[in-house]
């Protein structure tokens, strides 16, 4: 009887990108306290970020994140004439994720915001999913989630914090955000072929799924087929206003 190993390359490679990943996350981190009340529209590259003629994108990042970690998708949809906007009461993200779509159907409500498409990054696509549930549900034409844990992660039981841990695929909050289809078919999901972060992928059904042969669950952000992917797909959305 034979036995199918993984080979030590493949190993090391994953490793390697698992390294990467992180050593980009810290990066974003510090920029983000560095560069505290700093708005999109001002990121590198991204003129015109505050009064495009699009339809607007709110950013969700994800847990412990700000804004900073889609910094690159957020000047790539400013250059294509994408208003870029926040949700500041967000802080880092560390709210459990019913409560963090009530701030954000508050804050679209609050600022009239309307026609808006979400892009979200990991628990922010859970937010926004949420959010399109909601009472503020009219007033999102759909969202591009990248590496979300729609169907949760196998590590997140292993997790220190209570945060974490609610990314367990047997959550009953992930559950029953799960078992919602109704809002899946405008939903994007771009996700890594590896995710260290989620070994199951950020595949949703019903949804359009997008695959990019890509490693790691932050560091995606800064690629450029990813960024691409992001603008094409908001895109698909509707037209000029």
């Amino acid at each position: 009887m034979s036995e199918r190993r993984r080979s030590p390359g493949g190993v090391l490679s994953r490793l390697g990108a698992w390294a990467a990943d992180y050593a980009w996350a810290t990066d974003r981190q510090l920029r983000s306290l560095v560069r505290r009340g700093r708005r999109p529209d001002t990121a590198p590259g991204a003129a015109g970020g505050a009064s495009g003629d699009r339809l607007p994108v709110v950013l969700l990042p994800g847990i412990y994140e700000t804004w900073e970690f889609l910094a690159p998708v957020a000047a790539s949809l400013a250059r294509a004439g994408y208003p870029i906007r926040t949700v500041p009461a967000l802080r880092h993200n560390a709210r459990p994720v019913p409560e963090s779509a009530d701030v954000v159907a508050d804050h679209l409500e609050r600022t009239g915001l309307s026609g808006v498409v979400l892009v979200a990054h990991s628990k922010g696509g859970l937010i926004g999913k949420r959010v399109m549930l909601s009472t503020a549900s009219d007033r999102v034409v759909g969202m591009v989630a990248i590496a979300t844990p729609f169907s949760g992660s196998r590590w997140a039981r292993y997790m220190l914090t209570r945060s974490l841990r609610s990314f367990d695929p047997r959550d009953p909050v992930l559950l029953a955000l799960a078992g919602e289809l109704v809002v899946n078919e405008r939903i994007t999901a771009i996700y890594p072929r590896f995710d260290p972060h989620i070994p199951e992928t950020g595949r949703l059904e019903g949804a359009r799924n997008v695959e990019l042969p890509l490693s790691g669950h932050f560091r995606p952000l800064g690629h450029p087929l990813l960024v691409d992917t992001v603008v094409r797909e908001v895109g698909r959305f509707g037209p000029w206003d």
